[in-house]
């Protein structure tokens, strides 16, 4: 007699082990020795996410170090800020600022490292300043 068929999945076994699983935009602990926090390159290396300010127009900002050439043969790398505006309540996204390049150098590597030593303060004052003269897009 031939055995009978199911349409039945077969049974979802939970596997033996639990690892824990990581999420970017989860909260990790600090990492002190990962560099100066008061700086935007160091605040993103201990706290492995972006800085986020609220500006003088009271919404939410995270900002980001981005590079790009400039066309320049002495100094053919760029540096510059941006900033994401969240909108209040979900988190959702509702425009941009950017900077023009803040530094310019001879590599992608030492923009970007220049830029990184930029205080917090100065981040701030600088988003505050871009604000004020409506360059949202």
């Amino acid at each position: 007699m031939a055995a009978e068929q199911h349409d039945q999945p077969p049974a979802v076994r939970e596997p033996a082990v639990h690892e824990p699983v990581v999420h970017e935009g989860h909260h990790h602990p600090p990492d002190h020795a990962a560099g100066d926090e008061r700086t935007l390159g160091g605040y993103m290396a201990v706290h492995k996410r972006p800085a986020a300010f609220e500006g003088v127009d009271g919404f939410s900002y995270s900002a980001d170090m981005l590079t790009d050439t400039t066309g320049e043969a002495a100094q053919p790398w760029g540096a510059y800020l941006f900033f994401v505006r969240w909108g209040h309540g979900d988190p959702e996204v509702q425009g941009h600022l950017e900077t023009d390049f803040v530094v310019k150098g001879t590599s992608e590597a030492v923009v970007r490292h220049q830029l990184g030593a930029m205080p917090l303060a100065s981040v701030k004052a600088t988003l505050d300043g871009l604000i004020r003269t409506g360059a949202s897009r």
